[in-house]
C-alpha cells in the first residue's frame, strides 16, 4: 500500500471523499482498491445496487435483535458473539466496514431511533456496545461507532444545535464513546448531523481532534454520516477524513491547499488515514468463496433474542404455559412480527418466524384472533368481537401489542407515548371475559402502560427482537429459557414525568438540554418520582439471593465489591448484579447514584457462586468544570448492590481519598472558594491578614456562622480588595502572584 507521500495533490484530496454512495475512493493505479460500506447495526444491509442510492432491496442477512433489545441482555459476552456473526457476514458480502454500533443516550423515550440505541445510561451503553466494535473487528471487519455526538432526537436533526453543558457532555453524553474508543478501538468512528453549542460535528475541531485524537487518543478514521458534510475545507481541518457520499468537490480541496487556506498536512493525515484503513481492511476483503452459516447465525439471533425479552409482570406465576394449555393468541403482531425499526438499519432477513408459527410449531391447542390492524385506520368491530370469542373459552390469552412500525422510524420522533387506542380497547373486552392474559409487547422504546398494566396478569417487554423473535418469545413463554433481560431504560408512568419534556424537543434550531446530568433514572431516582418499572427491573422464574456483600479497598480511589449470588430456586436462571454508587458530600450536585458495574451470573438450581466487581476512580468522579477535568472529592462513598435501581439489597459506605485535583483560581474566585482550597486558602489568610493590618480594619467576622460571613463567602475577591481603599489593587496583585508561585 503506497504511503500518502507518494500521492498527487489531486489524488489525495479524492481519498477524503467516497466514489459512490457505498464505496470509499479508490486509486486503481496507485494499487489503492475501493471498499465497501454499509449499514448495520443489528444487521447486514447491503444494497443489491450497490453503487447507487436505492436502497430498496437489500442482500438477504441475519437479523439480530436490535440495540433496544440486546441492550435489556445486560451481557457483553453475548454481544460480542454477535459482532462476530455480523463480521463474517460482511466477510462474505465484501463489506469493509459495518455502520455501528450507535451508542447515543436514549434522553427521551420519544426518540425515534430509540430502537437502535443502548440505554439511557452511558456506562451500560458503552459496556455493551463495545462488544458489537470488538467482535467485528476480530474478524478483521470495521466498524464504525455512531452518531458522534449528542444525536439524541430526530426533529430538525440535519441542523439542530444540541446546547449542552461541558459537565452534560462529559458524564452523560460522551462516556460510552470514551469507553469504546480507548478499550475497543473501533476502526472509524462516524460523526453526527447536528450541530453542538451552535458548532457542526463535522465541523468541530475540538470534537474531532483535541477530544476525540487527542485526549483519548484515536486512530482510526472519521467519516460524515450521510449528508452530514457541508463544508469540505472545514471539516478536513476539524478533522473528518471522509465525506460520505460524494459531492463532487474535490477541487475545492485542492484549491483550498493552493491558496494557503488549507494545511497540506493536514491532509496528509486525512488522507493517510484512509489508506490506513484499507491496509486494516485488506486481508479480510481478500477472503473467497467464504460462506457463514446461515442455521448457525439463525439459532444464535434467537438465543440473543431470548435473552433480551423482560419480564416486567408474572402474577400468580401465570407463566411459563403448559405445554397443553388451551390458549387464545390475539394480536396481529403474534403473525405479523414487528422485529426491527425503520429507516437505515431496515435489512432483508434471511428467514422470520412470527410467534403464531412458533407456538402452532410445538402442537399447542390454540386459537389465533388478529384483533386488530397495525396501520392507523379505525377499528373493525368484527376483530374486536372476534377476539374476546376467542378469548372467552380459553384458559390463558396471550395478546401481542406494540407500536406499529410507521410509529418508529429514523428521521421522525414519536408525538405519542401511548399504544394505539385500538389496542387497549381490545385487551380492555378480552380482559372482561378472561382475566388469565399475558402481553407480549413489540416496541423500539418505552410505551406507556398504565392503567391497562392493571388487566394483565403478566407482561413481557419484547422490544424488537429480530428475525428469530418469534421462536424466542415462545421459548420464554413455555419456561425453555428462563426469562433474564432487565430494562435499559426507565419505563415513566406518564411523558410528561421525562425531565427533558418541558424542552423536548426545542425549537428555532435549538435543543437545550435543561435537564443538565439528570437523565432517566438519575433523574427519577434522585428526585424519587415514581414509575412504572425502574431501570435495571426483570423478573424470573426463578429466585435468586444475594449476601456476604463486601467492599476491599484496592487504592486511594478504587475498591473491589464481592458478593455470593445463589439460586435459591429449582429452575436454572441468570441473575444481573448492578453496582451502583452514591456521592458522599460534594460541592456540585450530583444524582443519588450511578451505575458504575454489573455482571450477568448463570446459576443452576440451587448454585452459588462468589464474584467480584472492580470500581476504578472513574467511579466515584464527577466532572469538574472550573478543573476541566474529573474530580474524586474525598469523603465516604455508599456502595449498592441491587437488582435494579430501586431493588437495592446491601449499601456499604467506603471512605475514598480525595485526587488533590483543584480549580486554578483567580481574581473572580469567592472568599469562600479561596478559604476553601487547599493551596489557596493560607495564601489568602497571610496576605489579607497583611493587608487588614496595615489599613487597621478588619473584614473577617469571628463567627462562622454570621450573615456577614455568608455575605462575605459569596464575595469574589476582587471585591474585598475594594474594601482595602487604596491598597487594594497591590492586596490582588500580591495575593495572585504568591498563589501561582505556590501552586506552580
Amino acid at each position: 500500500m503506497p504511503a500518502v507521500r507518494d500521492l498527487t495533490l489531486e489524488e489525495r484530496a479524492s481519498l477524503t471523499s467516497g466514489a459512490d454512495p457505498w464505496h470509499m475512493q479508490g486509486i486503481e493505479e496507485r494499487n489503492i482498491p475501493e471498499c465497501m460500506i454499509t449499514d448495520g447495526p443489528h444487521g447486514l444491509r447491503k444494497a443489491v445496487a450497490s453503487r447507487s442510492g436505492d436502497i430498496s432491496e437489500s442482500v438477504p442477512a441475519t437479523c439480530f435483535p436490535p440495540a433496544a433489545g440486546l441492550s435489556s441482555a445486560w451481557d457483553p459476552d453475548l454481544v460480542r458473539r454477535v459482532g462476530e456473526a455480523l463480521g463474517e457476514e460482511c466477510i462474505q458480502e465484501k463489506v469493509a466496514v459495518l455502520l455501528g454500533p450507535g451508542v447515543n443516550i436514549k434522553r427521551n423515550p420519544l426518540g425515534g431511533r430509540c430502537f437502535e440505541y443502548w440505554s439511557e445510561d452511558p456506562y451500560l451503553a458503552g459496556h455493551e456496545a463495545i462488544g458489537i466494535v470488538e467482535g467485528v473487528q476480530s474478524k478483521g471487519v470495521g466498524t464504525s461507532l455512531k452518531h458522534f455526538a449528542v444525536n439524541n432526537q430526530e426533529t430538525d436533526r440535519l441542523r439542530v444545535s444540541a446546547n449542552v453543558s461541558e459537565r452534560a457532555l462529559r458524564e452523560i453524553y460522551l462516556p460510552a464513546f470514551e469507553h469504546i474508543v480507548t478499550k475497543g478501538r473501533p476502526w472509524t468512528v462516524m460523526c453526527s448531523y447536528n450541530r453542538i453549542n451552535g458548532v457542526f460535528s463535522s465541523q468541530n475541531r475540538w470534537l474531532l481532534t483535541d477530544l476525540l485524537r487527542g485526549e483519548w487518543g484515536y486512530d482510526g478514521i472519521v467519516m460524515s454520516d450521510w449528508g452530514a458534510c457541508h463544508d469540505r475545507v472545514a471539516a478536513l481541518a476539524a478533522g473528518q477524513n471522509l465525506e460520505m457520499p460524494p459531492t463532487g468537490t474535490d477541487g475545492e480541496i485542492v484549491e483550498a491547499v493552493n491558496a494557503g487556506r488549507l494545511d497540506p498536512a493536514q491532509l496528509d493525515r486525512m488522507a493517510q488515514g484512509i489508506i490506513d484503513l484499507v491496509d486494516r481492511t485488506g486481508p479480510a476483503m481478500a477472503i473467497d468463496g467464504y460462506r457463514y452459516d446461515v442455521d448457525a447465525h439463525d439459532a444464535l439471533a434467537r438465543e440473543a433474542a431470548a435473552e433480551s425479552i423482560v419480564l416486567l409482570k408474572n402474577d400468580h406465576g401465570i407463566l411459563p404455559l403448559a405445554p397443553d394449555a388451551d390458549i387464545a393468541v390475539i394480536g396481529e403482531f403474534a403473525r405479523t412480527p414487528r422485529y426491527q425499526g425503520g429507516g437505515s438499519s431496515h435489512l432483508t432477513p434471511n428467514r422470520v418466524t412470527s410467534l403464531l408459527d412458533a407456538m402452532r410449531s410445538r402442537g399447542s391447542a390454540m386459537t389465533f384472533a388478529p384483533g386488530f390492524t397495525l396501520d392507523d385506520d379505525a377499528q373493525d368491530p368484527a376483530l374486536a368481537e372476534q377476539a374476546v370469542a376467542a378469548a372467552r373459552d380459553a384458559q390463558t390469552v396471550v395478546l401481542c401489542m406494540g407500536l406499529p412500525e410507521q410509529a418508529e422510524i429514523e428521521g421522525r420522533d414519536r408525538t405519542d407515548f401511548a399504544l394505539p387506542a385500538k389496542q387497549i380497547a381490545v385487551l380492555e373486552a378480552v380482559a372482561a371475559v378472561n382475566p388469565n392474559i399475558v402481553v407480549v409487547l413489540s416496541n423500539g422504546s418505552a410505551v406507556a402502560m398504565d392503567p391497562w398494566r392493571d388487566k394483565a396478569a403478566a407482561i413481557l417487554e419484547g422490544w424488537l427482537l429480530g428475525q428469530a423473535g418469534g421462536a424466542a418469545t415462545a421459548d420464554v413463554l413455555y419456561g425453555d429459557v428462563n426469562p433474564g433481560g432487565r430494562l435499559s431504560q426507565t419505563i415513566p408512568l406518564r411523558i410528561e414525568d421525562d425531565p427533558s419534556m418541558t424542552i423536548w424537543p426545542g425549537e428555532n434550531r435549538q435543543s437545550d438540554y435543561g435537564e443538565d446530568i439528570f437523565v432517566g433514572y438519575r433523574y427519577y431516582d434522585t428526585f424519587d418520582r415514581p414509575v412504572a418499572y425502574p431501570f435495571g427491573f426483570g423478573l424470573s422464574y426463578a429466585s435468586f439471593g444475594i449476601d456476604r456483600v463486601r467492599v476491599e479497598r484496592t487504592g486511594p480511589r478504587s475498591v473491589r465489591v464481592s458478593m455470593t449470588v445463589t439460586n435459591v430456586s429449582d429452575r436454572d436462571g441468570a441473575e444481573t448484579v448492578q453496582i451502583y454508587v452514591t456521592p458522599g458530600p460534594s460541592s456540585v450536585r450530583r444524582p443519588v447514584h450511578e451505575l458504575r458495574g454489573f455482571a450477568k451470573v448463570r446459576l443452576a438450581a440451587g448454585e452459588s457462586r462468589e464474584i467480584g466487581i472492580d470500581l476504578d476512580s472513574r467511579a466515584f468522579a464527577y466532572w469538574s468544570v472550573p478543573a476541566g477535568g474529573w474530580k474524586v472529592e474525598g469523603g465516604v462513598y455508599g456502595i449498592e448492590v441491587g437488582v435494579s435501581s430501586r431493588d437495592i439489597v446491601a449499601r456499604i459506605p467506603v471512605e475514598i481519598e480525595d485526587d488533590g485535583v483543584a480549580a486554578a483560581l483567580d481574581e473572580w474566585s469567592t472568599y469562600g472558594e479561596w478559604r476553601d482550597d487547599p493551596v489557596g486558602g493560607p495564601v489568602l489568610d497571610r496576605v489579607l491578614g497583611e493587608a487588614m493590618a496595615e489599613t487597621g480594619r478588619s473584614l473577617v467576622p469571628t463567627d462562622e456562622h454570621s450573615a456577614m460571613m455568608i455575605f462575605l463567602r459569596q464575595t469574589p475577591v476582587t471585591g474585598i480588595a475594594g474594601y482595602l481603599g487604596k491598597r487594594g489593587p497591590g492586596f490582588l496583585e500580591r495575593l495572585m502572584r504568591e498563589y501561582r508561585g505556590v501552586r506552580s
